[in-house]
């Protein structure tokens, strides 16, 4: 229904799929599963069609309406994270190897889930589920959120270079919303002291504080006082330690860039190419705003 009503006034209004993704902007590709009905828009993007449509509020009123993610199921190890994301006020995340659940697209979710099991069923189900905990976040006035990944979580290829370049836009786009600030750990710095592991520091209504980690099909929860200072004091220090958001998002539009203009995944480098990359690297680290880098044309 959300689809149609928005093809009617793209229409309407004289816009091409292209043409409204390019002033949104977006892939053209994410306008035609939307208007498709295969993919769950946000909030942000009802509101942008609105302003660009002159549809005086319909479709974002419709989208509030809209029980986007009915019946989903969330594994019995993860409810309660499940829980307490559906009511925390304050978020902050380390992540390494994968992007984290909050942040990831639906086709890089999908590629994800596909790893672990063949069952298509399955798989859909844990992507609804994953994706229905990020409405809040992305929502207007949502809930405070930081997260610091680790390079790794850019450079480890999910599904395929076009999944990646997608997820990278995403992280673009999301980290400049007010609640949200997304900070890079560079490889290249050695002196950046990472957690052991992934963890999430949560903040519920009331004051109530968590610690929460995950090993395999298992998630821990520790509220002792001591342990979750221990653990905000080591966060603190990542944050100060690892690249500010505009540089962050530069090294992320690197990345972008390179999937798109090779549609391969990035190389490890040796030291001598890593000497050649870092002057390159040092302009686009300095810059104070996001490098949304341009489609060259392939040979």
């Amino acid at each position: 229904m959300f689809g149609e009503v928005l093809r009617h006034f793209r229409e309407a209004a004289g816009y091409t799929q292209e043409e409204l993704s390019n002033k949104i902007p977006c892939d053209r590709s994410q306008v035609a599963r939307v208007e498709g009905g295969s993919r769950v828009p946000q909030e942000s993007f009802a509101r942008q069609c609105d302003e660009l449509l002159l549809t005086g509020g319909v479709l974002l009123r419709l989208w509030s309406r809209i029980d986007w993610y009915p019946e989903v199921q969330h594994p019995d190890w993860f409810e309660r994270r499940a829980e307490m994301d559906a009511e925390a006020v304050a978020l902050r995340e380390y992540q390494e190897q994968v992007m984290p659940g909050l942040l990831q697209t639906p086709e890089y979710a999908h590629a994800l889930f596909s790893r672990r099991t063949t069952k298509p069923e399955v798989v859909e189900g844990r992507v609804r589920a994953r994706l229905s905990r990020q409405q809040r976040f992305l929502a207007v006035n949502g809930p405070f959120y930081v997260a610091v990944l680790d390079e790794s979580c850019l450079r480890n290829v999910m599904g395929s270079p076009a999944i990646m370049r997608e997820q990278c836009a995403h992280l673009l786009r999301v980290g400049q919303y007010a609640n949200i600030r997304i900070q890079v750990a560079p490889a290249d710095r050695a002196g950046v002291r990472r957690p052991k592991a992934s963890m999430a520091l949560i903040t519920l209504p009331g004051g109530e504080c968590w610690l929460y980690s995950e090993s395999l099909e298992r998630g821990h929860f520790h509220d002792d006082p001591a342990a979750f200072a221990r653990h905000t004091q080591t966060y603190d220090v990542l944050r100060a330690d690892a690249l500010s958001a505009p540089q962050s998002a530069a090294l992320i539009g690197d990345f972008m860039e390179r999937y798109g203009d090779h549609e391969q995944a990035p190389v490890e480098h040796s030291d001598m190419d890593q000497e050649q990359l870092q002057p390159r690297r040092r302009r686009q680290l300095h810059r104070n705003s996001p490098r949304y880098p341009r489609r060259r044309p392939r040979p």
